[in-house]
């Protein structure tokens, strides 16, 4: 019986033992969870507050208030780091590992510990580095450019970039789908976001890293510059009429033998093309000036225009650079007003041309006006080389705002009116990550890319007249592959008496058999790599087309004619596209802005049960 009694004592200590250690873990457990959804909060306020900086910044950068972009900054470091340190804390780290709720504790310590990093090693770096730049002194001026401070930078923006790299990694690492909502919804917007940055700051990078060399930091660049004529189109924007050699030392430019393609006259012999781009293009590129761009390959083209511009003049020239006047006009509206002297002011004054060009007048001026009151074609080169010449003295004379002159100038890169070639391979190497390389292939080329381009077929000034849109329409998928179909309309918009109305020159007066008025226009597109272009329409009727491949890119060529007035809707149908990204479309840079011209893509309603 004693033993009874004292083997029940012994089990109720035990219960009580129990009980006391249960009671003793549930409080600590629950303390453990007050704390961890107390640091959470914090964490997460943190970060929130931080996030919420970044509106502000962008707004002060714009603002060019270094002094608040200093605070701001330096804000956000404070927010980051604390979210950093909670995340460090061993408590929160063992959490980590808890089953069924560690992985939303990674994930916010990935989030916590990636926001810091990127606001250390790249937001205050580069804010240090943004502190020391003059912006207006990057600008071209009477004594060239500082080129030391932008030199200076390239180590932090490479810094930067490789930061928001790692960043993106971790964070690309983590399966949100084991995520609960409250984590997964701010971890899927900043890998987002970080992805979106990593694309800025590697651009930033790259430039950093040849501009200035290329203008000229360690030795005198000299470039031929080609002023596309988008009244003549070609496939990369319009004839190149107006050439030049652009020197650049130190920053500082000046444009030098001044030229037009109609002086260069017919290469003998005819320079190579390659086969496929001849077979498409004819061995024209080779021949003349005016078609290398033929092609919307641009390394092709520029490549082609150097080695004519070497037999005519005997110089060799570092690269090749292409604007059009629609550029002209974007760095007007940053300079200001030019006046057009020189010899050919006289004939200006006599045609009524204006002598001061604008913003919003040099345009109509370059690609209308001077062929309807000058009848000469060596007059109308020299007043269009008369106005670049003086485009770019005010450039290097320092008119105009280093902000706005950056932004104009690319603002025009982004519409393909502005590219860049280089004959230094590793410079050329970084271009080709870029559209302002207007390469067809490579780096630069979206993998679902098509490309719409325009070549002038009435041997004429008609395409100042012709509007364009050009739509991208998803189609249902055959066979498991994609189907889109290209949608280009085009209007010619000449005045009913066009014929006689406008000048011979502007209409072609029917020299390749085009009836005066009428536009003709070598409408070519490209699909994306290894698909096939299946069909083609006009006005919804079926119409035989000249399909060609060129980078393996499937190519479709239509040429198409429309009188004054009339308007036509062209569609290639490409398919076996083996890319199930979004798709997207590249055009020639016409007198139209390109916002106008691309219409968002459209997405055909699919049965299932088809």
């Amino acid at each position: 019986m004693r033993r009874f009694k004292v083997g029940v004592s012994v089990r109720k200590k035990r219960w009580k033992t129990s009980l006391i250690c249960f009671a003793t873990f549930l409080l600590l457990s629950g303390t453990l969870a007050l704390w961890l959804t107390t640091k959470a909060a914090e964490l997460q306020s943190e970060l929130t507050s931080a996030a919420s900086l970044v509106p502000q910044l962008k707004h002060e950068i714009e603002l060019d208030d270094k002094l608040a972009v200093r605070q701001t900054v330096d804000g956000m470091a404070i927010h980051t780091r604390k979210a950093a340190d909670i995340a460090r804390f061993p408590v929160w780290s063992m959490s980590t590992s808890l089953p069924l709720i560690g992985e939303n504790f990674r994930a916010a310590s990935e989030l916590a510990i990636s926001g810091n990093d990127v606001v250390q090693l790249a937001v205050m770096p580069l804010a240090d580095s943004y502190q020391a730049l003059d912006w207006d002194n990057l600008a071209p001026n009477h004594d060239g450019v500082d080129l030391a401070p932008l030199g200076g930078v390239r180590t932090e923006l490479s810094a930067a970039a490789q930061a928001i790299r790692d960043s993106a990694a971790r964070l690309g690492d983590i399966d949100s789908d084991k995520l609960l909502p409250q984590i997964r919804q701010p971890l899927v917007q900043a890998t987002s976001q970080l992805n979106s940055y990593r694309a800025i700051f590697d651009t930033a990078a790259d430039l950093a890293s040849v501009a200035p060399e290329m203008m000229g930091s360690t030795s005198p660049r000299t470039y031929l510059l080609m002023i596309q004529n988008n009244a003549e189109a070609r496939a990369s924007g319009g004839i190149p009429g107006a050439l030049a050699e652009l020197s650049i030392d130190k920053g500082k430019l000046a444009l030098d033998a001044q030229s037009s393609a109609g002086d260069l006259g017919i290469m003998s012999p005819v320079l190579p093309i390659d086969s496929q781009q001849q077979q498409i293009y004819s061995a024209r590129m080779g021949k003349y000036m005016q078609d290398v761009n033929l092609t919307p390959d641009f390394p092709t083209a520029a490549t082609t225009a150097r080695a004519m511009w070497q037999a005519k003049t005997g110089r060799l020239v570092d690269g090749v650079i292409s604007i059009d006047p629609v550029v002209l006009s974007y760095i007007l509206q940053s300079t200001g007003p030019v006046s057009v002297n020189g010899p050919e002011l006289a004939v200006v004054r006599a045609s009524g041309l204006p002598t001061e060009l604008r913003g919003d007048n040099v345009v109509p001026t370059l690609l209308s006006d001077v062929y309807a009151k000058i009848t000469q074609p060596k007059l109308q080169d020299a007043y269009f080389a008369g106005v670049a010449k003086e485009v770019f003295s005010a450039l290097s004379s320092g008119k105009g705002e280093g902000k706005g002159l950056v932004a104009g100038i690319t603002r025009g890169a982004e519409e393909g009116r502005v590219l860049v070639w280089s004959a230094n391979t590793s410079e050329q190497s970084v271009i080709s990550k870029y559209a302002l390389s207007g390469s067809i292939s490579g780096p630069s080329v979206l993998p679902a890319q098509f490309g719409v381009y325009f070549n002038d077929g009435t041997g004429a000034k008609m395409d100042y007249y012709v509007k364009h849109t050009v739509q991208l329409v998803k189609e249902c998928p055959a066979d498991g592959y994609e189907q889109t179909m290209v949608r280009v309309t085009s209007t010619n918009t000449a005045p009913a008496d066009a014929a006689t109305s406008l000048p011979a020159y502007v209409t072609g007066g029917g020299a390749y058999g085009i009836a005066p008025g009428t536009v003709q226009t070598n409408i070519v597109t490209y699909g994306p790599v290894q698909s096939n272009v299946e069909s083609a329409n006009i006005d919804s009727q079926k119409t035989p087309f000249a399909p060609y491949l060129h980078a393996n890119r499937p190519v479709g060529v239509i040429a198409q004619q429309l009188a004054p007035g009339e308007s036509k809707t062209v569609e290639f149908t490409f398919g076996k596209i083996v890319q199930h990204t979004e798709p997207n479309v590249v055009v020639t840079p016409t007198v139209q802005p390109v916002k106008d011209v691309v219409l968002p893509t459209k997405i055909a309603s699919c049965d299932k049960e088809q």
